[in-house]
């Protein structure tokens, strides 16, 4: 099971690491061939254990894998930013709904329902005033 800072990436690889990982491409004699004699470069290495992640997710449910892709650092932050960005277009619209009504003092602090509560009674109010 991943913890909240643990990806798919992060999870160990499933077959053993030859002891340089760089034997196979360091332009020596030899290269292409590493200890396991795969031939492959560190590179590859990296995809294929990336490819094994893949298969071991594939047989987990919908929810599991979005579970799983939700707890990532990256998704926490960039969900962090969007819900800052939304909560702060949101009390802009309140500050420009408290300055379209009318109170005594004109800078008196309203909370969020007093801004919409007054905003219902003033509108009740200009349209009682167009009828008349």
């Amino acid at each position: 099971m991943l913890n909240s800072d643990q990806t798919e990436i992060d999870l160990p690889p499933t077959h053993p690491e030859p002891e340089s990982v760089f034997s196979d491409c360091g332009g020596r004699a030899g290269a292409g061939e590493d200890a396991g004699g795969l031939g492959l470069c560190p590179q590859n290495r990296v995809a294929e254990a990336g490819e094994g992640v893949k298969k071991d997710l594939q047989h987990l449910s919908r929810e599991e894998r979005r579970r799983r892709r939700r707890a990532t650092a990256k998704y926490r932050t960039a969900h962090a930013t969007r819900e800052r960005i939304r909560v702060e277009a949101f009390n802009m619209a309140f500050a420009e709904l408290r300055k379209l009504l009318p109170t005594l003092p004109p800078d008196k602090k309203l909370s969020k329902i007093e801004i919409l509560r007054l905003a219902i009674c003033y509108i009740s109010y200009l349209n009682h005033v167009l009828d008349v």
